[in-house]
């Protein structure tokens, strides 16, 4: 076997130059056994020649280096073995060298395109279509969580609801199924039933449709309540505020929700009575299997009981000296701590727009108070803003046409709180320009002080004015930012106008020119929640202006005025909103008033569906010649969906040219209005007819404006 297995490798290819020698057949006598009679000839292993010596094979192999541990020798240094002479009964074999390569072309040397410039529209076969995406279908059925009032909480957070029923696979389903077995077990363990367990299944519903059915199943278990409650924290003033203020009692299921908003009210309540450096630290709840009840112990540091201090300013910028921040806060020195009066105090900052950044915190001052306290400092952090603002607003209404404002405010440039504004008008039926000085806290918190005078031109049916107007007062006003409950303002104005009216003496228009002093003065009561958009509450408005006016002889009188509105919402996309007006001038004879200072009704603040001041009496040449009285009623139904809102209305009113309001004659306007809900106010867009129009009357009115109509 072994001469064999030579012979095959010696007649292979993984010996080249090495050929096999002939194998010649058996000489007589050298067969099988003489025993068996006419033996097949057998064949012996052949006898294989040496056909290189040993001494001339080891003599071309390259010679290496002795040292094991020698590095590799380059290959370039090996030299090409001779070639060998023929031999007899030798194969010759010729070693050929490799030709030399060739040239590299040149367009491997130039740069690759780049990868944004390749197509990568995918090639359309026609023919074919892309193959769909199996999905399959499946349902929920939920048990064990609708006894502990968990199935809705359950479905709104499920990733099996989240899926819509549908999935890829088998496999998504069940990873979804598992997900929702541990949002069982968390949502059992918070509200106290800590041995609560939940399991999945999937099953073919029914069998052998492919349609799957995922099962949860929860096992509550018993619920856990407290055990021992124990605040860990010292002494307090009164005694045991901490754990008042927790209010948390043995008995109690341990409900997340419950204990965390205990320890978050600790937080907000400590600070509002004297501790402004309270920290509550991690709570621990030792549950007992065996009786499910938790002690639990809360940490609290106190902090020093403090009383107010000082103000102290830092920052980069400061807009405002101690002394004006002085006149903001709503606290005395030596008082109690509040959390309250602080956040009072940073928000009446925000209010300002004078900051790009601002805060307020307490700061440790190490000196003693009354009673054992701390007194505490209020570090107020500023930062100025952009002072200067410009504003915009275009509205257009039926009777009024088009009307555009704009303004320029600095809002500090007579420090502190000194504001210089500019501001124009620019209408089809009105135009005028007015500068205004304005002090905000003036002297006191929320009290503004304003000087302003304008000129203007209004053109409109029922006169045509020139007036100039310088004025000075004292207000309490709200705010988007701050809105107030009760708001008022008095000051003085002496108004010179020349106006056209028409003159039923002399039975024709003439012009006239008044000089007028008034004393006006307003006080306002909110309850509303928004001050552009209300959904709840009322407001109260009152009006009262002691005035003389003078042409020829002076003439006074008082122009009167009260409001009310009432905003109730009926569901959580629909409130419901009234509004009711009188007014009253007494003390002189409507001939004898100025145009411009008379009662008119009509308009989009007024009543919708007929044009500005087209309501109440007529002079013969048809135009509108205003009363001494007025009555005017709304109502509203609000309806929002998303940043949308529809809101139909009726609106009644009517002028009367003497001193009381009758309530005779009332004319009504039916409309539809859309609101956009905007992050400062809807936009408003009223569209109104009048009911029983008369000859004359507007068909259709138009409002566009910013705010809700009342």
């Amino acid at each position: 076997m072994k001469a064999v297995w030579i012979a095959a490798l010696a007649g292979s290819a993984f010996l080249p130059g090495v050929a096999c020698a002939q194998v010649s057949d058996p000489k007589p006598g050298q067969g099988a056994p003489s025993s068996l009679p006419n033996p097949e000839p057998v064949q012996t292993a052949p006898q294989v020649e040496t056909i290189v010596p040993d001494a001339e094979f080891e003599a071309a192999l390259p010679k290496l280096s002795d040292d094991i541990n020698a590095p590799l020798e380059p290959v370039q240094d090996f030299n090409k073995p001779p070639v060998q002479p023929a031999t007899p009964n030798a194969v010759t074999e010729q070693i050929e060298s490799f030709p030399p390569p060739a040239a590299e072309a040149p367009e491997f040397a130039q740069p690759l395109t780049p990868l944004a410039e390749f197509k990568v529209t995918p090639v359309k076969i026609e023919g074919t279509e892309d193959e769909k995406v199996t999905t399959i279908r499946y349902s929920i059925v939920v048990e064990g969580l609708d006894a502990v009032g968990l199935k809705d909480r359950f479905n709104d957070l499920s990733a099996l609801e989240e899926g819509d029923g549908k999935a890829a696979n088998a496999t998504m389903v069940a990873a979804r199924a598992r997900e929702d077995e541990k949002l069982a077990v968390r949502l059992m363990h918070s509200l106290g039933y800590y041995d609560g367990t939940a399991i999945s299944t999937i099953d073919q519903n029914p069998r052998n449709s492919g349609n799957l059915r995922a099962t949860i199943t929860a096992t509550p278990g018993k619920l856990y309540r407290l055990g021992e409650v124990k605040v860990a924290a010292g002494p307090t003033v009164p005694a045991g505020l901490a754990d008042r203020e927790l209010n948390l009692n043995p008995g109690d299921p341990i409900q997340a929700e419950r204990i965390q908003g205990a320890e978050a009210n600790v937080s907000l309540r400590l600070p509002q009575q004297g501790y402004p450096f309270v920290k509550v630290g991690e709570r621990d709840i030792l549950l007992d299997e065996t009786t499910q009840l938790g002690d639990y112990t809360l940490p609290v540091d106190l902090g020093p009981r403090a009383v107010f201090g000082e103000i102290v300013t830092e920052g980069r910028r400061p807009v405002f000296e101690t002394d004006h921040l002085n006149i903001l806060r709503r606290y005395r020195p030596g008082q109690l701590y509040d959390s309250r009066a602080v956040d009072d105090l940073r928000e009446a900052l925000i209010a300002t727009s004078l900051f790009s950044t601002v805060g307020v915190e307490p700061v440790r001052t190490g000196k003693p108070g009354p009673d054992g306290t701390e007194v505490v400092d209020l570090r107020v952090t500023q930062n100025a803003g952009r002072p200067r603002t410009l504003a915009g607003e275009v509205g257009y209404s039926t009777g009024q046409g088009i009307r555009a404002e704009g303004s320029w405010t600095h809002r500090n440039f007579f420090p502190p709180e000194g504001a210089l504004i500019g501001s124009a008008v620019l209408g089809t039926q009105e135009q005028g320009l007015s500068g205004t000085f304005r002090r905000s806290n003036a002297g006191q918190r929320d009290r503004t002080f304003q000087i302003q005078a304008s000129v203007n031109h209004s053109d409109y049916d029922a006169y045509e004015s020139y007036t100039g107007t310088l004025g000075v007062r004292w207000s309490r006003d709200s705010t988007p930012i701050w809105q107030k409950r009760w708001t008022y303002f008095y000051g003085a104005e002496i108004v010179g106008s020349n106006e056209d009216q028409y003159n039923f003496n002399k039975g024709a228009r003439d012009r006239g020119t008044w000089l007028i002093a008034a004393l006006p003065t307003f006080l306002g009561f909110d309850t509303s929640d928004n001050l552009l958009n209300p959904t709840r509450g009322f407001r109260i408005k009152a009006n009262v202006s002691p005035e003389a006016s003078v042409r020829g002889a002076a003439r006074p009188y008082a122009r009167l005025m009260l409001e009310g509105t009432y905003y109730q919402p009926v569901s959580s996309s629909i409130v419901i909103a009234g509004r009711a007006r009188v007014g009253s001038i007494p003390g002189i004879a409507r001939n004898d008033l100025p145009p411009s200072r008379r009662y008119y009704a009509g308009g989009g603040g007024s009543v919708r569906g007929f044009g500005y001041q087209e309501l109440g009496p007529r002079s013969p040449d048809g135009r509108p010649v205003g009363g001494r009285s007025l009555n005017e009623f709304a109502l509203e139904a609000r309806y929002r969906f998303g940043n949308y809102g529809i809101v139909p209305f009726i609106d009644a009113g009517q002028v009367y040219e003497g001193l009381y309001p009758t309530g005779k004659n009332m004319r009504f306007g039916a409309g539809i209005g859309g609101r956009l809900y905007t992050n400062f106010g809807p936009l408003r867009i009223d569209v109104a007819t009048p009911i029983a129009r008369k000859p004359g009357e507007s068909k259709i009115a138009l409002y566009i404006s910013i705010g809700q109509a009342f």
